[in-house]
């Protein structure tokens, strides 16, 4: 099997950063991508591009000649795809886009920026949404595209579904928490401490599956809709969240510190991409959106 354009770039990004939690931070994605695209390259290529250490990865001299193709792959691939750009300014027609409200925050908005860069003439309809009402509008053809956790479609058969993102759950922590000092946490170790749960998506029930195989339950102090009340909370020693690593940033908006920890175990991880019907060709401006999703996420 040849090598994706996508497995080139968690290569680069992994020799940029000398490590694979380095890469998986600088793409928001999972570590176990980045392992997994480094070792299908190794595979296809038939050589070992990384020695692998305790502290990290360290280039081989063919990791290291390789590099310099993929590289240039990657550049050629940006310089194809902006020259067509002065044509692209002159397409013009209409997208009915769809969008969760968790998407919206965090991933739709780069790609609307690359997209209306590209396309400022197309006319965009936007809709906010769960996902499930999403996927019924879809389905009905009363919108091109939605954005939204993919890991949540039910309907496979009706939908094409194409994943862009793949974040972990993590657990998020007030500074100085003594859970803090642990690289990572056993999901035992929260049974009985307070947590803050988020109702948003499929994020309450994934949270709630993680919970309740443990002896003592923990203790949900707050509920919330919100990703920020949940910062502002967790900062403030409220409570702990367990949540997708797409969600976080490391300050709430009072400007206190949250820290984040891995969670051993296995632990489900949110995939966040694009659907659209089966069975319908997608329109010239659909068709743009998603190349430039696809190609928006690549350039992350």
């Amino acid at each position: 099997m040849a090598f994706t354009l996508r497995q080139l770039q968690f290569f680069v990004a992994a020799a940029e950063a000398g490590s694979v939690s380095g890469a998986a931070r600088a793409l928001s994605i999972s570590q176990s991508s980045v392992t997994e695209a480094i070792r299908a390259l190794e595979d296809d290529l038939g050589v070992l591009l990384f020695d692998r250490q305790a502290r990290g990865l360290l280039i081989t001299h063919k990791g290291t000649a390789f590099l310099r193709h993929a590289s240039q792959i990657l550049a050629d691939v940006a310089a194809a795809r902006t020259a067509f750009r002065d044509e692209a300014e002159q397409v013009t027609g209409r997208l009915s886009l769809g969008v969760t409200s968790l998407v919206a925050g965090y991933v739709l908005s780069d790609i609307l920026q690359r997209f209306r860069r590209a396309f400022p003439l197309i006319e965009l309809h936007v809709i906010e949404d769960t996902g499930e009402y999403l996927q019924h509008l879809l389905i009905g053809g009363e919108l091109d595209v939605a954005v939204l956790l993919t890991s949540s479609v039910r309907d496979r058969m009706a939908l094409h579904v194409e994943t862009l993102v793949v974040s972990p759950y993590r657990l998020w922590l007030p500074l100085g928490h003594q859970l803090a000092q642990q690289e990572s946490i056993a999901l035992e170790e929260l049974a009985g401490r307070p947590m803050i749960q988020l109702m948003v998506d499929e994020i309450e029930e994934s949270t709630r599956k993680l919970t309740a195989a443990l002896p003592v339950k923990p203790e949900i102090a707050f509920r919330t809709r919100s990703v920020e009340a949940v910062r502002s909370l967790v900062a403030t020693g409220a409570g702990l969240a367990i949540l997708p690593s797409l969600v976080y940033r490391p300050w709430s908006l009072e400007g206190d510190r949250i820290e984040i920890r891995d969670v051993s175990g296995d632990l489900p991880s949110i995939q966040v991409g694009l659907a659209w019907r089966r069975g319908a060709p997608l329109s010239g401006p659909a068709l743009n959106f998603v190349r430039s999703a696809q190609g928006s996420i690549q350039a992350g």
